[in-house]
């Protein structure tokens, strides 16, 4: 009888201090994330050292917790799993340095897993993947068409030129004057407001899969501030619905003309950004009628975690990926060489 794979896996490459336990790549046994949301909030945005400082002070419990929510020990794991990167580097050490320990002292695997690609596998903990597949990474970071012909094969297609997504929408909060992290208040103004400001669309060379958010961003700023200058009120949650818009039109059309281009079976949503309901609400009406399955995460494997870690993190070890003592976090780390 074949021996269950448990693979303990960490996430620190932002904020969030995340440990969990998956079985066989697909089964969530432990999810543990401690949020730092409150502590950066005051300063409107991320604060590296702030965040290494607070990964140090949880790592040890959440890892604890994760382990006693699955009921087992570190004698049951077969591998241990961590974000290399991309992200913040002092961030990702913290976790890098506590898969070494648990790895060394148990001798264990250690497998090295970028960010993105755990982005893109938490979709496998909902459905199996179906190759060739596309996968529209959306997040703080990161815009992105990532093409898979197979498990553990990345082929960026599309990517930003500039602010990612998420950058935007949290720029864009900040004209608003809403609380960090201002993705999620800008889609909930959204909802309750009309698209009716013109706001430009970028769709540059008619064949190019790439994106650019920094000439929308620029129109939210101007708008806000002409009407400012006349003396005119704007309502936020017409802002904010015609924002939202324009980066969601050209998110979905881009992402439908990449699957139809690529002959693909599948489009995977994936990324923080992917817990916009604007987003997700787009994206399905546009794909119920055409062939390719649409995958989209429920919202608490939308935003960074450990179990979509663990989920390419089993794909890697399956694949003999292997790091050694000098794995170090590495913060521009390159998906495509994987």
């Amino acid at each position: 009888m074949k021996q269950d794979e448990i693979i303990l896996s960490i996430e620190t490459s932002c904020d969030e201090t995340a440990v969990a336990l998956i079985k066989n790549g697909t089964e969530i046994l432990a999810n543990v994330v401690a949020s730092q949301i409150e502590s950066h909030k005051r300063f409107g945005g991320v604060v590296p050292e702030v965040a290494s400082r607070h990964h140090v002070e949880q790592m040890t419990v959440v890892t604890e917790e994760a382990l006693q929510q699955a009921g087992l020990t570190m004698e049951d794991v077969t591998a241990v799993a961590v974000t290399e990167g991309p992200g913040l580097v002092g961030a990702l050490l913290i976790g890098v340095n506590a898969a070494k320990a648990l790895a060394f002292a148990h001798g264990l695997p250690l497998v090295p897993v970028h960010h993105i690609a755990g982005h893109i596998y938490a979709n496998r903990l909902i459905t199996e993947m179906k190759f060739p597949l596309l996968a529209l990474v959306v997040s703080g970071g990161h815009t992105e068409l990532v093409l898979m012909e197979k498990h553990g094969s990345f082929e960026v297609i599309g990517e930003t030129r500039d602010d990612a997504a998420g950058e935007a929408y949290d720029k864009v909060a900040r004209t608003l004057n809403l609380p960090y992290p201002g993705g999620p208040h800008i889609d909930k103004l959204a909802q309750n407001g009309e698209p009716v400001l013109k706001l430009p669309r970028a769709w540059l060379e008619p064949d190019s899969y790439d994106f650019s958010f920094s000439g929308l961003k620029s129109a939210v700023i101007n708008t806000v501030h002409n009407a400012a200058q006349r003396g005119e009120t704007i309502r936020p949650e017409d802002l904010a619905a015609s924002f939202q818009a324009s980066v969601v039109e050209v998110l979905v059309e881009k992402a439908a003309r990449a699957a139809r281009e690529n002959n693909v079976k599948q489009v995977l949503l994936a990324g923080g950004v992917a817990a916009n309901q604007g987003l997700r609400k787009a994206l399905e009406e546009r794909f119920s009628d055409l062939p390719q399955e649409l995958v989209i995460p429920p919202l608490y494997l939308c935003t960074d975690n450990a179990a979509m870690i663990g989920a390419a993190g089993s794909v890697a070890y399956q694949k003999g990926k292997r790091a050694d003592w000098a794995l170090n976090g590495v913060p521009g780390l390159d998906l495509e060489a994987q």
